[in-house]
Order: structure tokens, then sequence, then C-alpha cells
């Protein structure tokens, strides 16, 4: 069901914190227009933790009136319990959107068992298709294969995020899963050998930069081109790795802003990045600028 260059969009905002509307409308034109196969809003790039229901809602909706209907809107959710997770994903279920993408529970980490009665749950309140979401860096608990595969069998669970970033991981994954689940990588640096190892794309944090070279890159791995694949991932990667210098998404929001996406907004505890690597990011920003011959993210 979800397949592609998927991008986690940020949430432009304004020097005070606010919403940029404006700047909102103008890259979910710009994924419509270069390819990306869905947007994740209200995930981790986009700063879900200070993000309001109320704000996430307003960006959910702007995004379906913009966007054709084969781009998937999914909506980032998740916490740390049950009860509220469940409700939230059936609230959100009311919402213009294809899908939920639903982080594990952190900081409490639960046992693999209470990963699954708390997927169930999350799953027996929702109206919408599931994609599971493993990023162990950022909860503190890593679902294991084993778990996804039990979870697999329920009804509206079909897709996973798997952000570990280890193409091993993907191989095992895709050894134990169905063939119509679709395991998604969330570690740009390996995407392209996670596609061609059997994943079904990536949740792409680079694709807020450059939409259209992700897209190309991922749909070359799908089709099993794997020379073509590393000729166009070969200007990103300077990228994939610089946009993790500090926290997601500090590093990508300064990127976007260079390149004229988005204002200079992101909310505390978030700060702006830190001037000691605004060469770093910059050289690497420069780089797959000039590989693809733009001046902004725009033509990409």
């Amino acid at each position: 069901m979800f397949a592609g260059s998927l991008v986690a969009i940020i949430t432009p905002m304004k020097a005070d914190g606010s919403l940029d509307l404006e700047s909102w409308d103008r890259l979910i034109d710009l994924h419509a227009q270069s390819g990306t196969a869905g947007i994740i809003v209200g995930g981790t790039t986009g700063e879900s933790p200070t993000v309001t229901e109320e704000e996430q809602l307003e960006l959910l909706k702007r995004a379906k009136a913009r966007l054709p209907a084969k781009v998937a809107l999914i909506a980032g959710m998740g916490g740390s319990s049950t009860v509220h997770s469940a409700e939230r994903a059936r609230r959100l279920g009311e919402a213009p959107i294809d899908g939920l993408l639903v982080v594990t529970p952190a900081y409490n980490k639960p046992t693999q068992e209470g990963l699954y009665q708390h997927y169930a749950a999350v799953a027996r309140s929702a109206t919408t298709p599931i994609i599971l979401y493993n990023v162990p860096g950022r909860t503190g608990v890593d679902m294991q294969p084993a778990t996804v595969a039990r979870l697999a069998k329920l009804p509206r669970i079909v897709a996973i995020k798997e952000a570990l970033g280890t193409v091993e991981r993907i191989r095992e994954l895709c050894a134990l899963l169905p063939q119509d689940f679709s395991v998604l990588t969330g570690d740009d640096a390996t995407a392209r050998e996670s596609v061609l190892a059997g994943a079904r794309g990536v949740v792409s944090v680079t694709a807020n930069l450059f939409p259209r070279a992700m897209a190309d890159m991922i749909a070359a791995a799908l089709r099993g081109d794997a020379a073509l694949a590393a000729r166009l991932d070969a200007p990103l990667a300077g990228l994939h790795k610089v946009l993790f210098t500090e926290a997601n998404p500090i590093p990508v929001k300064w990127a976007a802003m260079q390149m004229g996406l988005c204002q200079a907004g992101i909310r505390l505890p978030l700060t702006w990045l830190s001037e000691e690597f605004h060469a770093r990011v910059g050289a690497a920003l420069s780089e797959a600028t000039a590989a693809f011959g733009l001046k902004t993210a725009g033509a990409a």
C-alpha cells in the first residue's frame, strides 16, 4: 500500500515559532510535483512533540486540499500511554488522511508483549491503515522483527517504518513478513541498499530538500537498477550524513531555509543549527545542488 519515496516533512515556522502556512502550501506543492509518494505530517522531522493536535489537523487539511490523490497523506502520532494513543488514533481518523504512522512508546520501555498489546489497542481504535514506526535511538525500545510479524496479522497494520539503520534488519523483516506488508526504511544513508534488499521505499529527511532526486533514486532501486540508483544517490550521500549532525530536524530546517523553502523558525527545546556546523551542512548542500544543476530544491 505504501511504497516509494515518502517525506517526513518539516513543519515550517516563523521566527516566533508560529506556523508559516504560506511556506507549508509551497512545500506541499513542491512534493506534489516532484514524485513524492507520501507525506508524513507531524512526525519526528515535523517537530511532533511541540506541534499541537489542532495545528496538525490544520496542516493535514491544507495538505489534502492541494495534493493529488496518488500522494498518500499520513499523520504521525504516538505516545507512552496506550489509552491516550488509541484515542488519538480514533480522532485523527476523522481527518482526511490515508494512514497513521505510529511510533513505539518512548521512555517507559515496554516489553515486546507490551508493544504488541499497545499496537493491538491502537489498531482496534483506528479507522485508517497503520504504519508501525520503530526508532530505538529516539524511544529507547527496539521492536523486534518477531513482534512485527505478530502485528502484521492484525487488521489495519499494513507497514513498518524501520529506523534502526541497518540493512540486516531490513532483510530480516522482509524475510519474516507477508509480501503485501510494506517495509519502509527510515534511514536515508542506507535507503538505496535497503530497497535493493527488499524494502518498498523510504521515509526520508533528505527528500525535504531534493524530493525529485530521492524519488528517482528509490524508483531505480525498486526496479532493481543498482547502478543507476547508486549514481543518483552519490550526490546526496553527504547530506544523508550531515542532516544528523545535530538532532533532526535542526540541520534539515537550516538547509531548507538556505534554499528558500522556509523561514528560520524552530520551537524550543530545539534550537537553530549551531554555527560550528554551518560549513559542514552547507558544503554537502552545495555539492548536491551543483550535482543536479539546481539553485533551489524547487527544481528538484
